[in-house]
């Protein structure tokens, strides 16, 4: 039997080897390699042959990032197609009950990706530039009611608590240039006076992001052109601004500027305690504890399992910051300097709203652990009762007596042999959720610049690093977005 349980540990020594214990980033790297050297063509080319981002689970990722690839090589039809797509596949919540099952069993690697939630809004943000590039504004207004109903599936989702992420404050910013755009300016101010309320209500700061003086402007502008007398006066008290009206928005160009990448996700251990009598904590890095309420009848879990052990370790999600701090940025146009501002920190947004559902994580993450164990024990009884032992009916007693332990003892090895061995499973086949949308910037900025009629030579520069765009004045509001790595 010693030997039995030597050749189950060594074939489940074997286990890493068959369930990938790498991150989600990991096997994507020399994609985003391409992405950041912007080799767009080798990086679809990787995209395609990606096995792991093709499977049905992860397919929303291969719409987004197939969609922001065909973006980047401004081919705004083409990226539209597989953002809507993407679109359609969360809208349908596309989950099988196998794949749940295999989450709960295994790990939430194997559940299908529905996206997180500021990734939702950055596929409005997108798809409308996309459709203003194309000159197609129906359909970016089209975009902008779109986001009311996720802005109110957030709230709702929430309840609207002031301390989730229950509103999209550049969600609702951008709401109202697309709305301007169109020259829908009562719901220009609506939007404009629903985002500013959002930082307001936050004293001033969402998720790292100040109110913009841009911000500030559009609402009080968009008051005074609608007539809102009493909201006019109302939000430059808010404000503290003195608003003068100045001269003609209507041909002014919206940039947004985009820098660095998006926060990697990837994966810590948390130690949990069981201190009896329903009393759990877990411990930081550092060392220190905090109690942790676990409501084990919602996951169907019976008291009684709880003592089955002292403590275990799960594997919850973390974000790892790639892109540091904001780049000095400055625009030249006209022999004018304008300065952008910040309008969405995805670091920021990505690592809080984290943080924010650790208590539900945790929670899911101990359940899946303890259903583990349970199949751990059942194992052990199994193999324990599937020990054979031959007729014994011609033996004295004390043959019998010896026969009993002897099989016991077999019965007692051949249980913790399969133990050791769905141990060893569980073990390896624990993982956090490393999926996300990688191709994200860490920061987006902007700002309003006035166009004169004609050609106009926008010089952006960003750490030393400058770009010249050409745009045309004179056609309208417009609206784009110029990425710097």
């Amino acid at each position: 039997m010693l030997l039995l349980i030597k050749r189950l540990a060594a074939l489940w020594m074997l286990v890493p080897l068959l369930i990938s214990c790498t991150t989600y980033r990991m096997g994507m790297q020399s994609y985003y390699d391409d992405l950041d050297t912007h080799h767009y063509d080798k990086a679809l080319q990787r995209l395609e042959k990606n096995k792991k981002i093709k499977k049905d689970r992860n397919k929303l990722l291969y719409l987004m990032e197939a969609g922001k690839v065909w973006h980047l090589k401004n081919d705004f039809e083409k990226s539209n197609f597989y953002f809507n797509e993407a679109d359609g596949f969360i809208e349908n919540g596309h989950q099988s009950v196998g794949n749940i099952a295999a989450a709960n069993l295994l790990n939430p690697m194997h559940e299908t990706y529905l996206g997180e939630d500021f990734e939702k809004f950055m596929l409005h943000y997108y798809k409308a530039l996309n459709y203003c590039s194309l000159g197609n504004i129906e359909d970016a207004l089209v975009e902008a009611r779109r986001i009311s109903l996720d802005i109110n599936k957030q709230s709702g989702k929430y309840h609207d608590k002031k301390n989730r992420y229950s509103k999209d404050a550049f969600a609702l910013n951008l709401q109202g240039i697309i709305y301007e755009l169109g020259g829908d300016i009562n719901n220009a101010f609506i939007s404009y006076r629903n985002a500013a309320d959002v930082y307001l209500q936050a004293n001033n700061t969402y998720y790292g992001v100040l109110l913009p003086e841009q911000l500030k402007k559009d609402v009080l502008r968009t008051a005074w052109q609608m007539g809102f007398t009493n909201e006019f006066t109302r939000y430059q008290k808010l404000f503290g601004e003195d608003f003068k009206m100045g001269d003609n928005t209507a041909t002014d160009l919206i940039l947004f500027i985009e820098e660095g990448k998006a926060p990697v996700k990837s994966q810590q251990l948390i130690h949990i305690n069981y201190n009896g009598n329903g009393k759990m904590g877990w411990y930081e890095t550092g060392g220190a504890y905090h109690p942790f309420p676990f409501d084990y009848g919602y996951y169907n879990i019976n008291a009684d399992k709880l003592t089955s052990f002292r403590s275990i370790n799960v594997a919850l999600p973390n974000y790892i910051i790639q892109t540091q701090s904001l780049q000095h940025k400055s625009i030249f146009i006209n022999g004018h300097e304008y300065k952008p501002e910040l309008a969405s920190d995805i670091n920021n947004l990505a690592v809080n709203i984290l943080r924010e559902r650790f208590i539900p994580e945790l929670s899911k993450a101990l359940a899946r652990q303890l259903i583990k164990k349970g199949f751990e024990m059942a194992g052990e009884k199994l193999a324990e009762s599937a020990v054979d032992t031959h007729d014994s009916s011609n033996l004295s007693e004390a043959e019998k007596e010896e026969k009993r332990r002897q099989k016991k003892k077999k019965a007692e090895s051949a249980g913790a042999a399969a133990g050791f061995a769905i141990n060893l499973f569980n073990r390896f086949s624990e993982k956090a959720d490393t999926r996300s949308w990688q191709s994200l910037p860490a920061y987006i900025s902007y700002v309003r610049i006035p166009l004169q009629p004609g050609s106009n030579d926008i010089v952006l520069t960003i750490n030393g690093k400058t770009k010249h765009l050409q745009v045309m004045g004179g056609s309208g509001l417009q609206m784009r977005s110029e990425v710097f790595y």
